[in-house]
């Protein structure tokens, strides 16, 4: 699995260039830890050696890899740590469960691993959810979230019959299914060369750990998981789908949402300077809400 992981990063990479991104900064050969269930998880760490420290945390049949943007501008003045989550990029794969919360250890065992004290977790679709995951469970050492194109309406509890009309054709007939999901996932005017790169890449992740992964997190509550949040929480998003900012607000005080309009669900690459800015923007709001805590 990890030479298949390698081999999928270099032809990811040669994609990124043919259409004129900037090819991922690494730090190899990667580190890791041991999560709860004893699982390994392969972080890297760049920049500042001290707090605090902006952690990115992946989404659904991603990696580390599609921070690649952000690394060299974050790294510049905050501590930055990417992790693979398990069953992903270089991260070990005997995970039985792969369940959000599981995710959310990984990235709780990466803090504690690198005795992080103040981190700002950003999560990218799925990972909105599993970063508040990580912030429950390791309280002590996060300051604050902030989400990416994730986190749309964190009172709504969608019917079985949603999820389901997603899942079924993605398990019936993986990768041409994940291809076409991927694809409704960008605006019309999208770089086409981005599109299909994605497409094609996350169409090759481990189907048991797709799969599994996203029947778990089809099982995740928002409004039961953010009850006992006790740091703020901030989110990038594109318009591609409605944000309820003020139900949000009312459920989490703390939250506030910046827009990127024309945009799809991968913000961090389609448009990674106007990202950049905002999502810095939203990382300097927490550091000034939670200074001297």
């Amino acid at each position: 699995m990890v030479k298949l992981a390698r081999y999928i990063l270099t032809v990811f990479v040669i994609i990124f260039c043919a259409c004129g991104c900037n090819p991922p900064v690494r730090t190899l050969p990667f580190a890791n830890t041991l999560s709860a269930d004893n699982v390994p998880i392969a972080y890297a760490v760049y920049g500042r050696e001290n707090d605090p420290t902006v952690v990115f945390v992946h989404g659904w049949s991603c990696d580390s890899r599609y921070w690649h943007n952000q690394i060299p501008y974050f790294s510049k003045k905050f501590r930055v740590i990417t992790i693979d989550l398990a069953g992903h990029g270089n991260s070990g794969f005997g995970r039985k469960v792969y369940t959000t919360e599981a995710f959310g250890q990984d990235v709780a065992a990466v803090l504690r691993k690198l005795d992080v004290k103040k981190a700002i977790l950003v999560g990218h679709s799925m990972g909105g959810e599993i970063v508040i995951y990580a912030a429950k469970l390791a309280p002590e050492r996060v300051i604050g979230l902030v989400g990416v194109d994730t986190l749309e309406d964190l009172g709504m509890v969608y019917p079985d019959e949603v999820k389901n009309s997603i899942y079924e054709p993605i398990a019936a007939d993986f990768v041409p299914k994940v291809q076409e999901f991927v694809r409704s996932m960008f605006p019309a005017n999208a770089d086409k060369a981005l599109v299909e790169a994605v497409a094609r890449d996350m169409s090759s992740a481990p189907q048991e750990v797709a799969l599994g992964s996203m029947q778990e997190y089809f099982k995740v509550s928002d409004p039961e998981l953010i009850k006992g949040l006790a740091v703020p929480l901030k989110s990038v998003n594109a318009d591609l789908w409605p944000t309820n900012v003020e139900g949000n607000k009312k459920l989490v005080p703390s939250y506030e949402m910046v827009l990127m309009k024309g945009r799809g669900h991968f913000i961090m690459l389609e448009a990674p300077d106007e990202f950049n800015a905002l999502l810095e923007q939203m990382i300097n709001h927490i550091l000034v809400e939670t200074k001297g805590k």
